[in-house]
């Protein structure tokens, strides 16, 4: 059963990608059945009519799904190649509900210094975590922002801490929904030391960027579910 996502839920229009998707990737079959959602928590069966444009029709009720709490952030220095997009790929199929696109003192991808290179990067991963949301069938898009100071994102995070993600640091907690990971060259005991900021870790190696980001999402997201409990607790 594949699934979209629409603007409007009374009037589910197909977007051109999704309509080529459906019928010539998928070759989905007239009357076969489509989820519909708005990445607002809604979402409706419907059905695949297959016509001069391809078109989904609703075939049943709205179904409201409520966002989990606490609210799961993992921000993360971008690094080269396609390696951002996998990023938020995994991400996105966790659950985490806002990521965020960091920059730092020792950042060697700086996407910032060209403000339409970034833009078009942003954008390339909003895409990609619309269709990761799509495979793995949820009904909340993510947010996808940036490209955002290490120092802005604890003000905004502020009363609560911004935990960054350090080998030596403390337990994963749901007490601390955001977490930085950094680049690969670490972070800064200026940045270590920032106004709110705590540190969380993952055990006693040496991750890379890429896999702590989405090891810290798959742990926040995990202990949310109740999947796991905190040895904390």
């Amino acid at each position: 059963m594949a699934q979209v996502f629409v603007a409007n839920l009374e009037d589910p229009v197909l977007d051109p990608d999704d309509a080529h998707h459906l019928s010539r990737v998928l070759r989905a079959a007239p009357g076969e059945t489509v989820v519909a959602a708005d990445g607002r928590g809604a979402w409706r069966s419907c059905r695949f009519a297959l016509g001069s444009v391809p078109a989904i029709v609703p075939d049943g009720d709205v179904v409201h799904c409520r966002r989990l709490d606490p609210p799961v952030t993992v921000a993360f220095v971008p690094v080269k190649g396609d390696r951002p997009e996998w990023v938020v790929q995994k991400l996105t199929e966790l659950g985490v509900d806002r990521i965020v696109v960091l920059r730092s003192q020792r950042s060697v991808v700086r996407w910032d210094r060209d403000p339409v290179q970034a833009a078009r990067a942003l954008e390339r991963l909003r895409r990609v975590a619309i269709a990761a949301a799509a495979q793995s069938r949820r009904a909340w898009l993510p947010s996808v922002e940036g490209i955002v100071n290490l120092p802005d994102l604890a003000a905004a995070v502020a009363p609560g801490p911004l935990a960054l993600a350090e080998r030596d640091g403390d337990h994963p907690g749901l007490d601390r929904p955001v977490v930085a990971v950094g680049p690969e060259g670490g972070w800064t005991d200026e940045e270590r030391s920032g106004p709110g900021v705590v540190l969380a870790g993952l055990g006693p190696t040496v991750l890379r960027a890429e896999t702590a980001a989405v090891a810290m999402g798959t742990v926040l997201c995990a202990l949310r579910s109740g999947l796991v409990r905190s040895s904390l607790t």
